[in-house]
C-alpha cells in the first residue's frame, strides 16, 4: 500500500518537457510510481482535478539562516511552493563562526538576517547544520560556505590584503566547510569583510571549488555603474580556475545603466560559448533589499560593526562618507545615489523609538522629523539602531526584469529578508513569476519556467534526487492552479500569502493543504559529500 496517491494531475515534470496527465504514488518519502494508476491502494488519496503538479521549488537565494533556527516552518517560504532553501548567501552568513567574533558578527548580520531569539552556539558548518537538523525543519535546507566567515576565521575583520599564508589557511577552512556539507562558496563584494579582499584571494578559493565541482555564488562588486567590467573580471578569473560562476540576484541598477541589460546577458552568452559554465538567480521585482548600512563606502566598515559605528560619530569621517555616498567611488556602487532618498524605504528596526519609521522612505522620515539632511538622517538611523536596520531600494526597471527572466541560464531566488515589514519578494516571488510573468505577460512558457525553479537549481547545487518528478526521486511536490496563481504581497502590505498554491509536499508529507499549514519534521538538511579527507583546522 502506498502512503499517498495524487490523481488527475496535469504533470509538469521539471525537465522542460510538455505537461501530461498522470497520477503519482508516493511511499516512504519517494515517488514510487507515475502514470495512469487505476485500482491501487493508498492511505491518502488527493484528487487534484487537473491542476498542475510540479516538483517543489528551490529558492536559490535566501536569508533564512537565523530564522530557520527559531521557526522550523517558515510559512512565507513554503506557501510559495518552496521546498528547499539555499542559505549561506552573499559571503556573510552563519557558519563557520569563531567564538571570539560572535558578538560583532551578530551585529553585522542584524540588518540582513534579523535578530531572532536563538542561541549562537555553533562554530563550524557541521555544527550549524546539526543545529538546524535538531530543530526539525519542515522543509529542506542546504547551505553555501560564505567567504566573509572564512576570512573572519583566519584574519578577523581587518581591511587589508591577506598574506599568502592566510590565503592558504582560508583554503583549508573552505575545504573543511565543503567536506562538512556546504554545496558551494558564496561571496558578496559589497559587504565587509568580503569587500576587503583582493582578487587573488578570491581566485585561490575558487581553485578549491574547482576541485569539488561546486559553484561560486557571487554578489558582484558592481550591479550598475561598472557592471560589465565587474562581470568580465569574474569571467576571466573563473576561466583560469575552471569553476562554475553563478551570479546572485542578477540585475542592472540605476536609470543611467538600464540600457546595458542586453550587454549584461551577452556577456553570459559569450562566456558560455567559450566553455565557462555561467548561471544566475533573479527575483521578479524592480526594487532590491538589504541592510541600510550597505549605503556606506567599504572603508567605513573596516574592523566590523563597532568600528563602523565609531566612524559615524566622527564629524570629519561622516562628512567624507556623505560626500562619497553622493558621488560614488570607482569600484563601488552608491545605492543611495541610484535610488535617491525617496527610493529607500526602511523595512526593519529594533528600537521601539524608531518603529514608526518602518515602511517610510528616508525623505518621509525627514518630513516627520523636520529635517532635510537626508544622508545625515540615514547615518543617524544606522547609529541609533546599531546597524540593525533593513531597507528596500528602488533601482531597477521592468523591461530589464523581463529580459533577464527570459534568459535560459537563469534560476529564481527570493532574496527575502524576513524581519519587520519586508520586501514583498519574501512572500511572493515564485507565485508572482507564475502569475504575472508566465500567465499574464507570456515571458516564458510554464514548462520552461518550472524547469528554472526545479531541475536547473537542483543540478547547480548538486541535489541529485530533487527537481524532477520521476520514479525513485524524492517526493517534493507542489500542486497549483495555473489560472489563479498570483502573489498578493505588496510594498505597502508585504506579509500576504499568495493565491493559487493548493498543496505543498515535502519528502512525501503534506505541509500545506489549501489554507492549512502543518509543522512537521519533514525537511532534510543536505550535506554534499566529497571523498576528500576532512582537513584538521582549529574550530
Amino acid at each position: 500500500m502506498y502512503d499517498l496517491l495524487i490523481t488527475n494531475g496535469k504533470v509538469i515534470d521539471g525537465t522542460g518537457s510538455p505537461w501530461y496527465y498522470g497520477d503519482i504514488a508516493i511511499k516512504d518519502g519517494k515517488i514510487a510510481r507515475i502514470g495512469k494508476l487505476n485500482n491501487i491502494e493508498a492511505r491518502e488519496v488527493i484528487d487534484v482535478d487537473h491542476k498542475v503538479v510540479s516538483p517543489g521549488f528551490i529558492d536559490m537565494h535566501t536569508h533564512s539562516d537565523l530564522v530557520i533556527l527559531d521557526e522550523p516552518l517558515i510559512e512565507a517560504k513554503v506557501r510559495q511552493g518552496i521546498t528547499t532553501d539555499l542559505l549561506g548567501q552573499d559571503g556573510i552568513a552563519a557558519a563557520p563562526l569563531p567564538d571570539n567574533y560572535v558578538s560583532p558578527w551578530r551585529k553585522n548580520l542584524a540588518g540582513l538576517d534579523g535578530t531572532p531569539p536563538i542561541e549562537w552556539d555553533w562554530n563550524t558548518v557541521q555544527d550549524y547544520l546539526d543545529k538546524i537538523e535538531r530543530n526539525e525543519p519542515s522543509y529542506n535546507i542546504a547551505t553555501l560556505a560564505p567567504h566573509g566567515n572564512i576570512r573572519m576565521k583566519v584574519m578577523g575583520l581587518e581591511n587589508r590584503p591577506a598574506t599568502s599564508e592566510e590565503i592558504k589557511r582560508m583554503q583549508e577552512v573552505l575545504r573543511r566547510s565543503l567536506n562538512e556539507g556546504a554545496v558551494g562558496l558564496s561571496t558578496g563584494l559589497i559587504y565587509p569583510p568580503c569587500c576587503f579582499a583582493e582578487m587573488d584571494e578570491l581566485e585561490a578559493l575558487c581553485q578549491v571549488i574547482a576541485e569539488y565541482g561546486v559553484p561560486l555564488v557571487i554578489h558582484q562588486r558592481s550591479e550598475g555603474d561598472e557592471i560589465l567590467e565587474s562581470m568580465q573580471e569574474l569571467i576571466d578569473m573563473m576561466k583560469r580556475c575552471g569553476a562554475h560562476l553563478h551570479f546572485s540576484h542578477l540585475k542592472n541598477c540605476g536609470k543611467d545603466n538600464w540600457h546595458k541589460t542586453p550587454d549584461v546577458l551577452a556577456k553570459i552568452d559569450q562566456a558560455r560559448s567559450d566553455g565557462l559554465e555561467v548561471t544566475f538567480d533573479q527575483y521578479p521585482y524592480t526594487a532590491g533589499s538589504t541592510m541600510l548600512s550597505a549605503i556606506l563606502p567599504p572603508w567605513a566598515h573596516d574592523g566590523g560593526t563597532e568600528k563602523m559605528l565609531e566612524r559615524l560619530e566622527d564629524s570629519q569621517l561622516r562628512k567624507r562618507i556623505v560626500e562619497e555616498m553622493a558621488n560614488a567611488l570607482k569600484g563601488w556602487d552608491s545605492m543611495s545615489k541610484w535610488a535617491g532618498w525617496n527610493g529607500i524605504v526602511i523595512t526593519s528596526v529594533n528600537s521601539p523609538e524608531n518603529h514608526s519609521f518602518v515602511g517610510k522612505t528616508i525623505e518621509q522620515i525627514g518630513a516627520m522629523k523636520g529635517r532635510h539632511d537626508y544622508a545625515e538622517l540615514a547615518l543617524d538611523l544606522i547609529l541609533e539602531e546599531k546597524n540593525a536596520v533593513g531597507m528596500i531600494d528602488f533601482v531597477m526597471d521592468e523591461e530589464s526584469v523581463k529580459m533577464i527572466l527570459a534568459h535560459p541560464s537563469g534560476t529564481i531566488g527570493s532574496d527575502g529578508l524576513l524581519g519587520g515589514e519586508p520586501h514583498p519578494r519574501a512572500y511572493g516571488s515564485f507565485p508572482r513569476i507564475l502569475g504575472k510573468y508566465v500567465r499574464e505577460e507570456n515571458v516564458l512558457p510554464l514548462e520552461d519556467m518550472i524547469r528554472r525553479m526545479t531541475s536547473q537549481p537542483a543540478r547547480i547545487i548538486g541535489l541529485q534526487d530533487r527537481g524532477v518528478l520521476r520514479e525513485g526521486m524524492a517526493a517534493d511536490i507542489v500542486v497549483f492552479d495555473p489560472d489563479l496563481i498570483i502573489d498578493q504581497a505588496t510594498y505597502e502590505s508585504p506579509r500576504q500569502f499568495n493565491r493559487g498554491i493548493q498543496r505543498v509536499i515535502v519528502n512525501g508529507q503534506v505541509i500545506i493543504d489549501e489554507e492549512r499549514a502543518y509543522r512537521k519534521p519533514a525537511g532534510h538538511v543536505f550535506r554534499r559529500s566529497h571523498p576528500t579527507t576532512v582537513v584538521n583546522v582549529n574550530s
